[in-house]
C-alpha cells in the first residue's frame, strides 16, 4: 500500500469512531507497525488534519473535518453506485430521484479516470417488477418527521385489514426488499411498533414534536429489540413457543 493511500485510509479510520483509537489498533488495521502510525499520524498533522491525541492515550479526529468527494476510492465508488441502485428499486419516489441525483452529483466531481466506475459500473442490485406492494401515503412526509422529531397521526390496516387510527412517534424506517417498515413508538399501545407503509392509508404530518430525543428513543428501540432476539433464540433452544414480547411488534 502506497504511502499516500495509508494516510487517507488512516483518515477514514479516525472518522469512523467518535472516541479516541489506539495507535496499536490502527496499525492492526493498516497492517503496519506501531511506529509507521506514529509517523503517519505526525504527517497527517504536519499537512493541517486536525488529529488530537497523544502515544498511549489514542488519537480523535476534529468534528467538522471532511475530504473532497473527489478522494472517493474505486470502492467506495462502487458502494455509492450498489447503494444508490438498490434505493431507486425500492425506496419511495422522491428518495429514489435523490438517489439519481447522488449518482449525478458525485460524478460531476469525480476526476475523469474514475467516472467510469460509476457511470458504466457493472455492479448492480436485483430488482423485483411488480413485487413491492403499493404505498397509499407520501411516504416522503414519514421520512422528513423521523428527521425533525413530530409526531404523525395516521389510519393503518394491518394483515387481517382491521383498521385503526394512531398518533406515533416515528423513529426510523427499515428497508427490506418488498416492504418498508416504520419504527414507531404507538401512543395507543405505549410501546414500541413497526408499521408497514403500504398499510398506510392515510397520514397526517403534525407540526408537534415529541416529548423525547430521537436518538434516545431509538437506543430504547435498540434494546427491547436485543431482548427480544435473545427470548427468541432461547425459546428456540428449549423448543416453547413464541415469547410474548415478540408477538404484535412486528404487525403494529
Amino acid at each position: 500500500m502506497q504511502r499516500a493511500e495509508r494516510l487517507l485510509d488512516m483518515i477514514q479510520s479516525l472518522r469512523r469512531r467518535r472516541r479516541p483509537v489506539t495507535a496499536e489498533t490502527l496499525a492492526s488495521e493498516l497492517d503496519v507497525s506501531v511506529r509507521t502510525v506514529y509517523r503517519d499520524i505526525g504527517a497527517l498533522v504536519r499537512q493541517g488534519v486536525p488529529v488530537r491525541g497523544e502515544a498511549g492515550i489514542g488519537y480523535v479526529l476534529d468534528a467538522g473535518f471532511d475530504l473532497p468527494p473527489l478522494m472517493l476510492s474505486p470502492d467506495e465508488i462502487e458502494a455509492v453506485l450498489v447503494g444508490m441502485r438498490w434505493l431507486s428499486e425500492r425506496a419511495d419516489p422522491v428518495l429514489a430521484r435523490a438517489a439519481e441525483d447522488v449518482v449525478s452529483k458525485v460524478a460531476a466531481v469525480l476526476p475523469q479516470h474514475l467516472r467510469p466506475i460509476l457511470l458504466d459500473g457493472a455492479l448492480f442490485a436485483a430488482s423485483h417488477p411488480g413485487e413491492m406492494p403499493a404505498d397509499q401515503v407520501d411516504v416522503a412526509a414519514v421520512r422528513a418527521a423521523i428527521r425533525n422529531g413530530r409526531k404523525l397521526s395516521i389510519h393503518y390496516s394491518d394483515e387481517s385489514g382491521h383498521a385503526t387510527q394512531r398518533m406515533i412517534w416515528p423513529i426510523g424506517m427499515t428497508f427490506y426488499e418488498r416492504v418498508r417498515i416504520v419504527i414507531a413508538w404507538c401512543e395507543l399501545r405505549q410501546a414500541f411498533r413497526h408499521f408497514r407503509t403500504d398499510r398506510l392509508t392515510g397520514l397526517v404530518a403534525l407540526e408537534e414534536r415529541y416529548p423525547a430525543r430521537r436518538a434516545d428513543l431509538f437506543r430504547r428501540w435498540q434494546k427491547e429489540e436485543e431482548r427480544a432476539k435473545e427470548e427468541w433464540e432461547r425459546c428456540k433452544r428449549e423448543g416453547s413457543g413464541l415469547p410474548a414480547s415478540a408477538e404484535g411488534s412486528v404487525a403494529a
